[in-house]
């Protein structure tokens, strides 16, 4: 793993960016007003909402109307809110002007938590800082925009850039969240899920705080963008938000306890001219014990990058492991083919893209049509599967059950199971 893995930021770099931040920081107001009073006491929150009022000016945000008689008003009010880099200094006095009734506490989770994230597309080779100086100048003249460097935080994403790769990490997010939920001296472990837990409604168990067990639920769903190894196990406890029990929230929390030790776990990017797509597939059959259906997992690789990645439950009931990993293999090829199609689009040609399967009745489903008679009660839709392979677009390959790294969005796994596929989807330990 040496020769891999580098250091995210060497030590004088770090400091270097740490001191500059601190001299700028010391311009901007480190206190967050409570309400408008406080605010208009302290000139950098005054300049903040002034810079709000001008925004809404040059955007066209309203115009003035006659007051309707037979309409109840809508007040306003201020919200105040320090923007934090990763080291945790300030870098922005942000306000905003919203309805009267908004709560602060979720605008805060909106912004760090819910907020979607889109990953910039990656470019190789010596264009690559004409082409982002172009898309900038085009930008800068449409919106009001500037640019600020190298991404290195965003929404809760730590970035580092090196030559030999991208690192994706949410170290700081992670310490905010096990701190929100009283986690910050609980002991670690090394798995987010036992390998023994079976969850059901558990009817007869202990009510909880439902408000609270959301939250962590919540918290950990926008975690889960950079985290895959985690993605099976919240899967599981988001299922049971509506009635959630004592035993929910300790698989829950287990989540947490094992956050807490890998929480400088990095999705690692390394930079590669490999562009050849590939996708897993692989189901847990009649997994789920309210409803006996089954789950599908997914991982998807562009070279060695992981790009995309899912756990679902299957809509029906599968009468048969084979009909549960043919149609968990359809939903993959559904997500290959718009991915192949987004790359066509960017000029990046892929030829039969490869699916592997660790289940040999659901290969033979795709390739001899004399199985059509045990599979004629499966729906249409999951049929295209089949045709596509016939069409050469989907290269239907076995992989054995020991190689089959989809088994992490599906199943429990044991110590070293889990760990073998958490390295093979990327997430490592930086040195």
């Amino acid at each position: 793993m040496d020769n891999i893995i580098t250091p995210l930021e060497s030590e004088v770099q770090t400091r270097s960016r740490a001191r500059n931040s601190l001299a700028f920081s010391a311009f901007l107001s480190q206190i967050e007003p409570k309400n408008i009073k406080k605010a208009l006491k302290d000139a950098d929150w005054i300049t903040a909402m002034q810079d709000e009022l001008h925004q809404f000016e040059r955007n066209n945000v309203w115009h003035l109307v006659p007051r309707p008689s037979d309409r109840t008003i809508i007040g306003t009010r201020w919200v105040f809110r320090n923007k934090l880099d990763e080291h945790g200094i300030t870098t922005r006095n942000k306000v905003r002007l919203v309805v009267q009734g908004y709560n602060q506490e979720e605008g805060i989770v909106y912004d760090e938590m819910f907020a979607p994230v889109y990953v910039d597309d990656i470019i190789f080779g010596a264009t690559a800082d004409s082409l982002c100086a172009e898309f900038a100048k085009l930008m800068g003249s449409e919106f009001e925009m500037s640019m600020m460097g190298e991404l290195n935080f965003f929404l809760g994403l730590q970035v580092k850039q090196s030559p030999k790769g991208i690192f994706i990490c949410q170290q700081k997010y992670i310490n905010g969240l096990l701190k929100r939920f009283d986690m910050e001296t609980s002991k670690v472990i090394d798995t987010p899920i036992a390998m023994a837990t079976r969850l059901d409604m558990d009817e007869t168990g202990s009510p909880i705080n439902q408000t609270m067990y959301r939250g962590i639920i919540v918290s950990l769903l926008y975690l889960t963008a950079n985290r895959p190894d985690i993605v099976f196990s919240v899967g599981i406890c988001a299922s049971f938000q509506s009635n959630p029990k004592e035993s929910h929230l300790k698989a829950a929390k287990r989540i947490l306890r094992y956050l807490k030790g890998t929480q400088d776990l990095v999705l690692y990017y390394p930079s590669s001219n490999n562009f050849n797509l590939i996708g897993y597939a692989d189901v847990d059959y009649t997994g789920n014990l309210v409803d006996k259906k089954s789950t599908s997992g997914m991982p998807h690789f562009l070279g060695s990058c992981l790009i995309s990645w899912g756990t679902r439950k299957q809509n029906s009931v599968a009468l048969s492991t084979a009909e549960a990993e043919y149609v968990a293999s359809a939903s993959c090829c559904a997500q290959l083919l718009w991915i192949k199609q987004q790359l066509d689009d960017f000029r990046v040609l892929t030829n039969c893209v490869a699916l592997l399967c660790d289940n040999t009745s659901a290969l033979n489903m795709t390739k001899n049509p004399v199985q059509h008679k045990r599979t004629k009660h499966i729906d249409v839709r999951h049929h295209f599967l089949r045709d596509n392979v016939e069409k050469g677009l989907i290269c239907m390959k076995f992989c054995s059950t020991e190689d089959q790294i989809a088994d992490i969005f599906t199943k429990t796994l044991s110590r070293e199971q889990f760990e073998r596929n958490r390295v093979k989807l990327g997430l490592l330990k930086p040195n």
